[in-house]
């Protein structure tokens, strides 16, 4: 991720680096209100492509625990616990 930099002064903006949540939610209201001057272009970009990759970490993370449960359920069906 690139370096965090500070909001605009006077911009009434919530400084990216001190208060992701505030920040984060300031630019939501931004969008809403399609006040597109006042969004942090950099960062917002930022975490989008942060949040499909944690997605994308999740998903990889729960297949690993379930395919091997699924191989042992097809190659072991004698060790299955009945419904």
């Amino acid at each position: 991720m690139t370096g965090r930099k500070r909001a605009p002064h006077g911009s009434g903006a919530t400084d990216y680096d001190e208060e992701g949540d505030a920040w984060s939610q300031g630019q939501a209201r931004f969008l809403r209100a399609e006040a597109w001057s006042r969004l942090d272009i950099e960062h917002l970009a930022d975490e989008i492509a942060d949040v499909g990759r944690s997605e994308r970490h999740a998903l990889t993370s729960a297949l690993s625990v379930v395919r091997p449960h699924l191989l042992k359920r097809d190659h072991q069906p004698t060790r299955r616990i009945p419904n």
